[in-house]
């Protein structure tokens, strides 16, 4: 092959002619997705608008800095790009700075130690065991060993935050920030409440809202701006979005400082055709069939939680007011790897996950999350829902003399629905 072949074959050949191996891994992907039920809480289904971003040849524009003062040349596309981005997240959100430059929502708290804080400070938030997050203090995380992290927790018999014992924790400790937000807390957050906290201690407010942000853009959930100094979160989840954070706060010159916390703080050059991707995905956010979606996220977690406890299955504070489900095993006989195994052969995707006061050990977790978000952007009404929560509440209810044939009339029915609901060219 001389040089001009090569070079055709370069821009031209198609993965599958490319590089095979993958091409088989990607279609299997695909038909994955097609014919399992997607119930886990931090995923969801993007647009093909947004995959078309994704894809772009923006890909291969290297950029530092921000629009109109990039460290490179060549970037004024990506500059419209990036500005629509902002532009669309404050409106979104009401907010008068944002950074969509995050290459994830942990970076995006990561940027916000770097800016606010100093090594050996001290951190307040929830506990993991609680529904917290690992970029919030937890000890395997950076933010674990690089700060002093304390943590508050749930009542034991409502599941809820305790407010009363996150205030005293608060005066004990002092903290220099306290974090609202995690990634296993399925009911709604009293973030003024927590606002008030933090000003009685002169603690900065972090709310992390990665689940929820969906939820709070369609206008179906209270939002953290008007009450937290800094609001952090994914455009994935319940944004339906590319993989990727933002950072958004009301004080412009407090954002100011998540400018270089971002580059060169701790992360390099923009991710520009994922950056592209999430204006994308703001402009449908600030559409009313968003709205709608939002709304039906949160009818169809109800009819998931409502049949599930109809059909014998605990629940981690008796419901749901987001999108989110978190199965309490503790009395089933089944852990949360047995159920997520479970769920898996009939081609129902979970995750396992600790329940409050649950055990470190994750072979040992008492707790399945569930959430809704990605099957409702396929489609799912609340009756698929209620279907759902009648097979898992089943599964859990026989899972000691579930026989193969059982199990297979459960894959006929998610097979059936599958074929209702198709996604993509599938």
């Amino acid at each position: 092959m001389n040089v001009i072949d090569s070079q055709k074959a370069f821009f031209q050949s198609s993965i599958g002619e490319a590089d095979p191996l993958i091409a088989v891994a990607l279609s299997a992907e695909l038909n994955r997705q097609q014919n399992q039920i997607e119930l886990i809480a931090s995923e969801n289904i993007v647009s093909r608008a947004v995959l078309d971003a994704l894809g772009h040849a923006m890909t291969n524009k290297t950029l530092e800095g921000y629009p109109g003062k990039r460290f490179h040349g060549g970037g004024k596309y990506v500059d419209i790009v990036e500005q629509a981005a902002i532009d669309r997240a404050k409106q979104l959100f009401g907010c008068e700075y944002v950074n969509c430059q995050p290459h994830s929502g942990t970076q995006a708290n990561q940027a916000v130690f770097f800016a606010l804080l100093k090594p050996g400070d001290s951190v307040l938030s929830m506990d993991l065991s609680a529904g917290g997050h690992l970029s919030h203090g937890a000890s395997p995380n950076l933010s674990g060993r690089w700060f002093d992290a304390h943590h508050y927790g749930v009542d034991a018999e409502t599941g809820a935050i305790d407010y009363e014992s996150l205030g005293k924790i608060a005066k004990r400790v002092q903290p220099k920030l306290i974090i609202a937000g995690g990634s296993a807390y399925p009911r709604r957050i009293d973030f003024e409440r927590i606002s008030n906290v933090a000003k009685n201690v002169g603690a900065i407010f972090l709310a992390d809202m990665a689940h929820i942000a969906g939820l709070v853009a369609a206008g179906v959930h209270p939002s953290p701006v008007p009450h937290a100094d800094i609001v952090t979160c994914t455009t994935t989840k319940t944004m339906r979005g590319p993989r990727g954070g933002l950072i958004l706060c009301r004080d412009k010159e407090l954002g100011k400082k998540f400018q270089s916390a971002i580059f060169p703080g701790v992360q390099g050059s923009l991710h520009t055709q994922v950056i592209a991707a999430k204006a994308v995905c703001l402009g449908e956010a600030l559409t009313d069939d968003f709205r709608y979606y939002g709304q039906a996220v949160l009818n169809n977690a109800h009819a998931l939680g409502e049949t599930l406890k109809k059909n014998g299955v605990r629940l981690v504070s008796d419901g749901t007011d987001t999108h989110m489900i978190l199965l309490n095993l503790e009395n089933s006989g089944m852990s949360g790897q047995m159920l997520q195994n479970a769920l898996d052969i009939v081609n129902i995707t979970s995750n396992k996950n600790p329940i409050p006061f649950d055990s470190k050990r994750p072979s040992e977790w008492k707790g399945v999350r569930l959430g809704v978000a990605a099957a409702t952007t396929r489609g799912l009404q609340e009756k698929d829902f209620v279907l759902l929560g009648e097979i898992i509440g089943k599964i859990v209810k026989h899972h000691k003399e579930l026989k193969v044939e059982q199990s297979n009339e459960y894959r006929q029915i998610i097979a059936r629905v599958c074929a209702e609901y198709p996604i993509y060219d599938c």
